[in-house]
């Protein structure tokens, strides 16, 4: 088990790093050896959402500034996996969004750990249909894209049974190939878990989530309770220090 303790200016932070995230857990630890985050700041904290830090450019933190391009000349690839979730506690990489990064690809440094909040069930019932939608309409979209030239020729031609029934056919096609990346919706133990523990689940299957949190929640509350100001940047910077735990 690999640990490391990220010791804050409100206290540290203990978290065990998942093997069945190589990519990003090895890409951290060397991060951390490095003293890649030393002195950097938790720049973006949203009070019951997360706390998100390892933006170099923020090692020596200017009033006013906001935070959050910085990293090393590379990505992560993805490592979104069945059964690892956004509960509280997690640790996760960011990344940008779909429009500039379809792959879902991990920045190289910057990471957030999760607060959350805790669902009612009739809450996640909603959220999973959701979730589920949006699963297919991504795959949907994916699919509209290598069908183009033929939906443009159809429109050209003002074909309008064959686009409902080319429509038809991708739909069909994208619910299938949605359900064989995965459950889609949550699965009982997320439900189980976002209703006691607390989380985002809206989160899952977007970001790599590669660790969680084994000390230290307490510290987590503290930092995402912490007053902030415009672009969700802590008033009073909060440091960091990150090191492997003996």
């Amino acid at each position: 088990m690999t640990t490391v303790k990220i010791s804050t200016t409100l206290g540290d932070i203990k978290v065990r790093l998942y093997d069945e995230t190589p990519l990003h857990r090895d890409n951290f630890l060397k991060l951390v050896q490095e003293k890649y985050y030393d002195g950097t700041i938790f720049h973006r904290v949203i009070k019951d959402f997360m706390i998100q830090g390892g933006d170099p450019d923020s090692r020596d933190p200017q009033p006013g500034r906001q935070y959050g391009v910085g990293g090393p000349d590379y990505t992560i690839p993805a490592e979104i996996k069945p059964g690892i979730f956004h509960k509280r506690g997690a640790l996760a990489a960011a990344r940008q969004g779909d429009e500039v990064n379809p792959e879902k690809r991990s920045s190289g440094s910057q990471f957030y750990i999760v607060w959350g909040q805790v669902y009612k069930q009739g809450q996640l019932a909603q959220l999973g249909k959701q979730m589920e939608m949006q699963a297919i309409q991504q795959v949907f979209n994916s699919l509209v894209q290598q069908h183009r030239s033929e939906i443009m020729q159809m429109r050209r031609e003002k074909n309008q049974a064959g686009l409902m029934e080319l429509q038809d056919k991708l739909v069909a096609e994208a619910t299938q190939k949605a359900k064989e990346q995965g459950p889609l919706g949550l699965s009982e133990e997320q439900k189980q878990i976002y209703s006691t523990v607390g989380g985002t689940p809206f989160l899952d299957g977007q970001y790599t989530v590669f660790g969680e949190v084994t000390e230290g929640l307490d510290i987590v509350e503290k930092i995402q309770n912490t007053a902030t100001l415009r672009g969700d940047r802590p008033k009073e910077d909060i440091k960091m220090v990150v090191s492997l735990e003996e």
